[in-house]
């Protein structure tokens, strides 16, 4: 009887034998092989990082360079040191942190609240067409008003506490989500299907093992939408009418003509969204390593 077949994983390597090639199971490496992969990433992030920060790095030495030079107005432009002057100012005082705090459980919450609602009626309108002729009209109708022509109504209908920032930045989270799920649905090959009917699927099975798998590279940028517009209902909420958050700092350094005040609240907006995203597109890469995706 012959040898059953083995089946290993896709990081493995080939070793030369003299009857033919034998598979090595990546956990089976000798070390110095993993140590070698395991620095041959950590120096392939390292480039990429780097080349990614030519731009900003010669963008910030031009803009100092002209602050100095006297070409722009330091009332307008601050130069990136006064810039991180005042940042180092604010988080000496102490109150930095606490604006942070705020502005990140209220862009947390809002975010949860509109991504779960999203995430299941996009599922629900893209399982079933009468969910889709019923719901999706409204929807799509509602999608279309702005932030700033609905603000003033959830002041009036929930005060100027946390319940109507929270459903504004909610508002936001939603029709990205809801969307790119819909169109993840929908894009499911219907190959598929007969596939799934000669395994004997039932209709559980369809939606967990086929169509949300299927759907996951929407469902992925759909979130990163998500916390895009979570960031905006956030500003929009914290200007609209707040004493505390990062968007209230802005607002407050505006007024008293603190324009490097201002700056480091944009850049620490820039920063955590960007960090947000960073770290969304790190679970898509781990929960994706079976999609052959074209890189580039």
């Amino acid at each position: 009887m012959s040898d059953p077949v083995r089946i290993y994983r896709q990081d493995t390597v080939v070793t030369p034998k003299d009857k033919g090639p034998a598979l090595l199971p990546a956990e089976e490496l000798p070390g110095p092989f993993v140590g070698r992969k395991a620095a041959g990433i950590w120096r392939k992030s390292l480039a990429t990082f780097a080349v990614g920060a030519i731009l900003p790095v010669f963008l910030l030495a031009g803009w100092q360079l002209l602050g100095d030079l006297g070409y722009i107005s330091p009332l307008l432009f601050p130069t990136p040191l006064r810039i991180v002057d005042a940042f180092i100012a604010l988080a000496g005082s102490g109150d930095l942190g606490g604006h942070i705090q705020i502005s990140l459980l209220r862009a947390a919450a809002g975010f949860i609240l509109g991504g779960t609602l999203g995430l299941i009626f996009g599922i629900l309108v893209g399982l079933f067409r009468l969910s889709e002729q019923v719901l999706d009209p409204s929807i799509q109708m509602i999608r279309m008003i702005p932030h700033l022509a609905v603000a003033p109504l959830f002041v009036l209908w929930f005060g100027i506490g946390e319940s109507s920032k929270i459903l504004l930045i909610a508002k936001g989270a939603f029709f990205p989500l809801y969307i790119q799920t819909y169109l993840g649905i929908r894009g499911v090959d219907n190959k598929w299907f007969e596939v799934a009917k000669v395994l004997g699927f039932t209709r559980m099975q369809q939606i967990f093992k086929l169509i949300i798998p299927s759907s996951l590279p929407y469902i992925f940028l759909g979130i990163r939408l998500s916390l895009g517009l979570a960031w905006l209902g956030l500003v929009v909420a914290e200007i609209m009418g707040s004493t505390s958050g990062i968007g209230y700092l802005m607002t407050d350094a505006r007024q008293f003509s603190k324009t490097s005040t201002v700056f480091v609240c944009i850049i620490l907006f820039a920063v955590i969204g960007k960090t947000a995203d960073a770290v969304v597109r790190f679970m898509e890469r781990r929960l994706m390593r079976w999609s052959d995706s074209y890189e580039g």
